[in-house]
Protein backbone atom coordinates (compact mmCIF):
# COMPACT_ATOMS: atom_id res chain seq x y z
CA UNK A 1 0.00 0.00 0.00
CA UNK A 2 1.33 3.47 -0.86
CA UNK A 3 2.30 5.81 1.94
CA UNK A 4 -0.08 8.76 2.32
CA UNK A 5 1.13 12.05 3.77
CA UNK A 6 -1.25 14.79 4.88
CA UNK A 7 -0.08 18.33 4.12
CA UNK A 8 -1.73 20.97 6.26
CA UNK A 9 -1.55 24.75 6.40
CA UNK A 10 -3.46 27.93 5.83
CA UNK A 11 -6.09 28.34 3.15
CA UNK A 12 -5.01 31.95 2.86
CA UNK A 13 -1.25 32.31 2.98
CA UNK A 14 1.66 34.26 1.57
CA UNK A 15 3.18 33.43 -1.79
CA UNK A 16 6.30 32.24 0.05
CA UNK A 17 4.34 29.70 2.09
CA UNK A 18 2.42 28.53 -0.98
CA UNK A 19 5.74 28.06 -2.80
CA UNK A 20 7.04 25.95 0.12
CA UNK A 21 3.87 23.86 -0.10
CA UNK A 22 4.43 23.38 -3.82
CA UNK A 23 7.94 22.11 -3.14
CA UNK A 24 6.62 19.74 -0.45
CA UNK A 25 4.01 18.36 -2.86
CA UNK A 26 6.56 17.84 -5.62
CA UNK A 27 8.97 16.06 -3.27
CA UNK A 28 6.22 13.78 -1.96
CA UNK A 29 5.32 12.82 -5.52
CA UNK A 30 8.96 12.18 -6.45
CA UNK A 31 9.22 9.90 -3.39
CA UNK A 32 6.07 7.95 -4.36
CA UNK A 33 3.75 9.15 -1.60
CA UNK A 34 0.09 10.09 -2.06
CA UNK A 35 -0.66 13.64 -0.92
CA UNK A 36 -3.76 14.18 1.24
CA UNK A 37 -5.00 17.65 2.13
CA UNK A 38 -8.11 19.73 2.74
CA UNK A 39 -8.51 20.24 -1.01
CA UNK A 40 -9.01 24.01 -1.12
CA UNK A 41 -6.64 26.98 -1.67
CA UNK A 42 -3.42 28.33 -0.19
CA UNK A 43 -1.13 25.61 1.17
CA UNK A 44 -3.52 22.93 -0.09
CA UNK A 45 -3.51 24.25 -3.67
CA UNK A 46 0.26 24.77 -3.65
CA UNK A 47 0.95 21.25 -2.39
CA UNK A 48 -1.44 19.68 -4.92
CA UNK A 49 0.01 21.75 -7.77
CA UNK A 50 3.53 20.60 -6.89
CA UNK A 51 2.49 16.97 -6.60
CA UNK A 52 0.70 17.02 -9.95
CA UNK A 53 3.66 18.76 -11.62
CA UNK A 54 5.84 15.87 -10.42
CA UNK A 55 3.37 13.16 -11.51
CA UNK A 56 1.86 12.41 -8.10
CA UNK A 57 -1.61 11.58 -6.83
CA UNK A 58 -3.63 14.01 -4.71
CA UNK A 59 -6.65 13.58 -2.44
CA UNK A 60 -8.72 16.49 -1.14
CA UNK A 61 -10.94 15.99 1.92
CA UNK A 62 -13.41 18.85 1.45
CA UNK A 63 -15.38 20.70 4.14
CA UNK A 64 -18.53 20.99 2.02
CA UNK A 65 -20.71 18.77 -0.12
CA UNK A 66 -19.49 19.84 -3.58
CA UNK A 67 -16.61 18.05 -5.30
CA UNK A 68 -16.35 21.03 -7.65
CA UNK A 69 -15.07 23.14 -4.73
CA UNK A 70 -11.73 21.30 -4.84
CA UNK A 71 -8.72 23.07 -6.25
CA UNK A 72 -7.94 22.06 -9.86
CA UNK A 73 -5.00 19.84 -8.86
CA UNK A 74 -7.04 17.43 -6.71
CA UNK A 75 -7.38 13.98 -8.30
CA UNK A 76 -9.78 12.50 -5.78
CA UNK A 77 -12.21 14.88 -4.09
CA UNK A 78 -14.02 13.64 -0.98
CA UNK A 79 -16.90 15.95 -0.01
CA UNK A 80 -17.76 15.58 3.68
CA UNK A 81 -20.17 18.34 4.64
CA UNK A 82 -18.33 18.45 7.98
CA UNK A 83 -16.81 21.93 7.84
CA UNK A 84 -13.82 22.07 10.19
CA UNK A 85 -14.77 18.61 11.46
CA UNK A 86 -13.13 17.25 8.33
CA UNK A 87 -9.75 18.14 9.88
CA UNK A 88 -9.66 14.82 11.70
CA UNK A 89 -10.27 12.98 8.42
CA UNK A 90 -7.38 14.82 6.77
CA UNK A 91 -4.85 13.85 9.44
CA UNK A 92 -6.27 10.35 9.94
CA UNK A 93 -5.79 9.74 6.21
CA UNK A 94 -2.06 10.47 6.46
CA UNK A 95 0.53 8.04 7.71
CA UNK A 96 2.43 11.23 8.63
CA UNK A 97 1.61 14.95 8.57
CA UNK A 98 3.63 17.87 7.24
CA UNK A 99 2.55 21.21 8.70
CA UNK A 100 3.22 24.56 7.10
CA UNK A 101 2.14 27.99 8.36
CA UNK A 102 -1.52 28.36 9.18
CA UNK A 103 -3.90 29.44 11.89
CA UNK A 104 -6.41 27.79 14.21
CA UNK A 105 -7.52 25.09 11.74
CA UNK A 106 -3.93 24.03 11.15
CA UNK A 107 -3.24 24.06 14.90
CA UNK A 108 -6.25 21.79 15.45
CA UNK A 109 -4.96 19.40 12.78
CA UNK A 110 -1.51 19.25 14.43
CA UNK A 111 -3.06 18.40 17.77
CA UNK A 112 -5.50 15.88 16.30
CA UNK A 113 -2.59 14.18 14.53
CA UNK A 114 -0.75 13.89 17.85
CA UNK A 115 -3.88 12.40 19.50
CA UNK A 116 -4.04 9.83 16.69
CA UNK A 117 -0.33 9.04 17.02
CA UNK A 118 0.56 10.39 13.57
CA UNK A 119 4.07 11.86 13.31
CA UNK A 120 4.08 15.57 12.51
CA UNK A 121 6.91 17.46 10.83
CA UNK A 122 6.62 21.25 10.70
CA UNK A 123 8.39 23.08 7.88
CA UNK A 124 9.45 26.62 8.82
CA UNK A 125 6.49 27.00 11.17
CA UNK A 126 5.07 25.98 14.55
CA UNK A 127 8.39 26.35 16.40
CA UNK A 128 6.54 26.73 19.72
CA UNK A 129 4.68 23.44 19.41
CA UNK A 130 6.30 20.63 21.36
CA UNK A 131 6.29 16.94 20.49
CA UNK A 132 6.65 17.47 16.74
CA UNK A 133 9.68 17.38 14.44
CA UNK A 134 10.90 20.47 12.64
CA UNK A 135 12.51 20.92 9.22
CA UNK A 136 14.16 23.87 7.52
CA UNK A 137 13.39 22.84 3.94
CA UNK A 138 10.61 21.03 2.08
CA UNK A 139 13.01 18.23 1.13
CA UNK A 140 14.03 17.74 4.77
CA UNK A 141 10.36 17.82 5.88
CA UNK A 142 9.43 15.08 3.42
CA UNK A 143 12.48 12.96 4.28
CA UNK A 144 11.77 13.25 8.02
CA UNK A 145 8.06 12.49 7.59
CA UNK A 146 8.72 9.41 5.49
CA UNK A 147 11.41 8.21 7.89
CA UNK A 148 8.91 8.47 10.75
CA UNK A 149 6.36 6.27 8.99
CA UNK A 150 6.81 2.72 10.24
CA UNK A 151 7.34 0.50 7.22
CA UNK A 152 7.28 3.60 5.02
CA UNK A 153 9.33 4.46 1.97
CA UNK A 154 12.47 5.28 3.99
CA UNK A 155 12.19 2.58 6.65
Amino acid sequence: MQVQVAVIGGGACSGEVEALAEEVGAELARRGAVLVCGGLGGVMAGACRGAKRAGGTTVGILPGYQRAAANPWVDIAVPTGLGHGRNILVVASGDAVIALAGEHGTASEIHLARVLGRPVVACRAWEGVSDIAHAATPREAVARALALVKGGLDA
